[in-house]
């Protein structure tokens, strides 16, 4: 498979080891390591995280992954589910840290691959130090998402839909038009001043080839856990969220399931899902304060 999709970020751009399709993770800066994870959407990449990558690199040894099926990372007609997901950031994660002589990892997610991130921590306990979930899925009010593990949101027959001839592909054209990347964008932030860097930036990734694959699985819910809250429960490990309240996702009721953890702490700004994008002073205030103290 070609591609003609640029770098996201400005850094170095290393393919995973020992992995059957290419897995991409950008890095730069020196330090203690600091993970980033994209969200999962129709146009997500690393370029979502960019405001993050750029500020760590002064201080950490900061890296961004492009998950399979997005990005630099291999887009192919195939199964993208929650295994996959969380086997790509686990080994994203060991291989970072045997590059830091054992060291866990600090780790950064966003949107929907905070349940990937929650996941990976609660079944590899060594091998990161602290988690920091933006705008988090999992925790929207009334929805009790406690079912036995590995069970998903799988939609079967909308599946059976998005991958009748030509239905999927016709779809994802439909739904990354220039305006519609927009319109989306602007429900995210909540508003109409989004990045425009991102913006541009998505609408040359949703053209790579085979770039509807994952995203179509993403819209079949085959890769939101059913199990999640109790995988939340589980963590152990220093844990921030971080949410806004504008845009599409300011639902976050059922947090009071880990409100009464020490390890968990809850920070809230007034802006959309992204909040480092819009409020980077304040942002980076409460992230720096958080990796300073999970640092012990």
């Amino acid at each position: 498979m070609t591609t003609n999709l640029p770098a996201a970020l400005d850094g170095a751009v290393h393919e995973l080891p020992r992995t059957q399709r290419k897995v991409v993770v950008y890095t730069a800066g020196e330090g203690a390591p600091l993970l980033l994870i994209h969200s999962v959407n129709a146009v997500a990449s690393a370029a979502e995280v960019r405001p993050l990558f750029d500020h760590y690199r002064g201080s950490r040894c900061v890296y961004a992954l492009d998950l399979p099926g997005y990005g630099l990372s291999h887009r192919e007609d195939r199964a993208y589910t929650v295994r996959v997901m969380t086997d790509a950031l686990v080994k994203a994660a060991q291989w970072i840290q045997a590059r830091h002589g054992g060291a866990p990892v600090d780790a950064i997610a966003v949107s929907l691959s905070c349940e990937f991130l929650a996941r990976a921590s609660v079944e590899n306990p060594t091998l990161f130090k602290s988690l920091t979930l933006v705008s988090p899925t999992g925790f929207r009010g009334g929805k009790t998402l406690r079912e036995d593990p590995g069970e998903t949101l799988y939609m079967p027959i909308l599946d059976k839909v998005l991958r009748g001839p030509g239905w999927g592909g016709f779809l994802f054209k439909q739904l990354t038009r220039p305006g519609v990347i927009r319109y989306f964008l602007e429900r995210t932030w909540g508003g109409k001043a989004i990045d425009e860097k991102l913006w541009a930036y998505n609408i040359i990734s949703a053209r790579q080839p085979n770039a509807e694959f994952a995203p179509l699985a993403f819209l079949s819910g085959i890769l939101f856990s059913a199990d999640v809250q109790d995988v939340y429960q589980q963590v152990a490990l220093p844990t921030l969220v971080i949410h806004g309240t504008k845009g599409d996702f300011t639902n976050y009721k059922m947090l009071n399931i880990v409100g009464g953890k020490p390890n968990w702490q809850v920070q809230v700004l007034e802006t959309g899902a992204m909040p480092y994008f819009e409020v980077p002073k304040a942002y980076f205030a409460i992230q720096d304060g958080f990796l300073l103290g999970a640092a012990g």
